[in-house]
C-alpha cells in the first residue's frame, strides 16, 4: 500500500488554495490543476492521518461519474493530461492519477444536497418534527426509509474548520437567486437520480450526496470539484440493506463513528486514526470504486 500523500508542493504553478482534501494550483486565465491528496476530513476539521489512495480514488471515481453523467449538465473537465501543464519529472510523481485540470468556474455558495433516504441528521430531525430540513414527509418512516421521492435540502459553504449549516429552499434562493435556485434543484436531483438507478445495479444504494455548481463566463451551470464519491455521498451495500437500522457504509462514516467512540469535542486537532481504522477506511473507498467503476484503482 502507497504511503499517503499529504500534500502537494508543485514548485512550477502558484498554489491558490488548500481545501480540505484538494491543492488547487492557477494555470491561466481559463484553468487550474485540481489535486486531491489523501487527507481526510470529518466533521469539518482535516485528520492528521491520511488514507492510502484517496486521492486517486477520488479524482478517478468523480471521473467516471462526471463522464457518465455528462448529458444531465455539463463539467468542470478540459480533457488537458495534467503532465502538459507540469513538466518537472518531480512534480509529475505528485500527480500521479490524482490530478485533473478543470475549467476556472465562478462557484455558487451553496452545496447541494439531495437526499434519497431517511439517516443522519434528516432522521434525527424527522424523530422531532416530521421534516426534513423544514420539508415536510409523511408519517411512519423509519430509518434508513426511502423517501416518496428525492428531496433537495442545500446547506451553506463554509470556510475550512467551520461547519456547513442547512438552509432552507428561500434562503439558498436568497444566495443565488430564484431562477438559479430551481435550476439547481432540478439538475442535483436529476444527477441523483440518475447516477442511483446506476449505482443500484452495481449492488450499491446512493443514500444521499452533495454537489457543487459554479458557472462559466456565459453564466452556463456546471457541476464541478467532485460527484458521487464516498467524501461527498453516503453508500450503503444493497445486499444488507433493511429499514429501521442505519445500514453499514462504504464512506468515511466508518471514520465517524470511531471519532465519535473516543469522546473528541469535534474540534481541532483531531485525534491520529489507529493504522486499523486508516487501513479498514482505504479498503472500504477501494470496494466502493471497483463495484461502482466495474475495475481496479490506477493507485499512484
Amino acid at each position: 500500500m502507497n504511503k499517503p500523500l499529504l500534500e502537494t508542493s508543485i514548485q512550477s504553478l502558484k498554489r491558490i488554495h488548500q481545501g480540505k482534501v484538494r491543492d488547487i494550483y492557477d494555470i491561466d486565465a481559463n484553468t487550474m490543476l485540481l489535486v486531491s491528496t489523501d487527507r481526510l476530513s470529518a466533521f469539518d476539521v482535516i485528520l492528521p492521518t491520511g488514507i492510502a489512495n484517496k486521492g486517486a480514488m477520488l479524482t478517478q471515481m468523480a471521473n467516471f461519474w462526471f463522464e457518465k453523467l455528462k448529458n444531465v449538465v455539463p463539467n468542470h473537465l478540459t480533457g488537458i493530461d495534467p503532465k502538459s501543464v507540469v513538466r518537472s519529472p518531480a512534480e509529475q510523481a505528485q500527480l500521479g492519477s490524482r490530478a485533473v485540470v478543470v475549467k476556472k468556474l465562478k462557484a455558487l455558495p451553496i452545496e447541494a444536497i439531495v437526499r434519497g433516504y431517511l439517516v443522519g441528521s434528516g432522521w434525527k430531525e424527522y424523530k422531532a418534527k416530521g421534516t426534513v430540513c423544514g420539508i415536510e414527509l409523511p408519517a411512519g418512516l423509519q430509518e434508513a426509509s426511502k423517501l416518496p421521492k428525492p428531496i433537495f435540502t442545500p446547506s451553506s459553504k463554509a470556510a475550512v474548520g467551520e461547519h456547513d449549516e442547512n438552509i432552507s429552499l428561500q434562503q439558498c434562493a436568497d444566495l443565488i437567486g430564484q431562477d438559479m435556485a430551481e435550476q439547481v434543484a432540478k439538475v442535483a436531483i436529476a444527477l441523483y437520480q440518475q447516477a442511483a438507478e446506476y449505482a443500484l445495479t452495481r449492488g450499491i444504494i446512493i443514500a444521499d450526496t452533495k454537489f457543487e455548481f459554479g458557472l462559466d463566463a456565459n453564466g452556463v451551470l456546471h457541476v464541478m470539484d467532485e460527484v458521487l464519491t464516498p467524501d461527498s455521498s453516503r453508500f450503503w451495500p444493497a445486499d444488507s440493506y433493511a429499514v429501521g437500522s442505519n445500514p453499514p457504509s462504504y464512506d468515511k462514516q466508518f471514520v465517524r463513528d470511531w471519532l465519535e467512540s473516543t469522546g473528541w469535542n469535534k474540534v481541532a486537532p483531531a485525534p491520529a486514526l489507529p493504522a486499523d481504522v486508516a487501513q479498514k477506511t482505504s479498503e472500504k473507498y477501494m470496494e466502493a470504486f471497483e463495484r461502482l467503476t466495474g475495475h481496479p484503482l490506477v493507485a499512484d
